[in-house]
């Protein structure tokens, strides 16, 4: 069953990213397995953890209602493209992870992977640039076409879900005078020093 969001919802999803691209589907996928699931989130009842920092988590932002800013959406940098999912109140939750063979790989190829590559230095052809466009056209195709069952592997989350956010006392870098929130403080040289500050003083290196 291809996606079921309407073309209006996903030309929201591409104007709030920026642009079309492949990670992009896969995150909107992502995001409607969720919803099917759990439903929206309208404050902080549903938790998204993400393993990834690609293009995919600015869909789940958008669409679940889990995001950075209410504390309800983690990121846990691992560089897999698996994303947890928690409802508090009833404790249900599980874990999506990518099955890239599910859909063609075309832009996981040795030759799509050069020419990425190439277009990055600015060294493409155009006749290679069109190439490349319908390949990654065709890959969003089938990553939006694709049943969610095969797109995804499906297990338990690794873990309970996250607490809710705190509010913190901030406190004041001695170094650079910068408030700073308490939990990512550190004590050194009988100092409370901000992150920036501390990592200065106690390089090994």
């Amino acid at each position: 069953m291809s996606c079921s969001f309407s073309k209006d919802v996903i030309d929201r999803v591409i104007d709030y990213h920026g642009h079309s691209c492949p990670g992009l589907a896969i995150g909107i996928r992502v995001a409607e397995y969720a919803l099917n699931e759990l439903g929206h989130s309208s404050d902080e009842e549903i938790v998204a953890v993400s393993e990834t920092d690609m293009c995919g988590v600015d869909a789940i932002q958008f669409l679940t209602g889990c995001t950075l800013g209410k504390g309800n959406f983690i990121h846990r940098d691992y560089g897999k493209n698996a994303f947890s999912f928690y409802r508090r109140r009833d404790n249900k939750s599980f874990r999506l992870l990518l099955n890239r063979k599910a859909y063609s790989g075309d832009e996981e190829s040795p030759m799509t992977r050069l020419h990425l590559k190439r277009q990055e230095e600015g060294s493409l052809s155009p006749e290679d640039e069109k190439l490349l466009d319908q390949l990654r056209s065709q890959n969003i195709a089938n990553i939006m076409n694709t049943p969610l069952e095969k797109m995804f592997s499906v297990g338990p989350a690794d873990e309970l879900a996250p607490r809710k956010a705190w509010i913190l006392e901030s406190l004041v870098c001695d170094s650079c005078g910068e408030s700073t929130m308490e939990s990512r403080t550190r004590r050194f040289a009988g100092k409370t020093l901000c992150m920036t500050c501390f990592n200065k003083v106690e390089q090994k290196i």
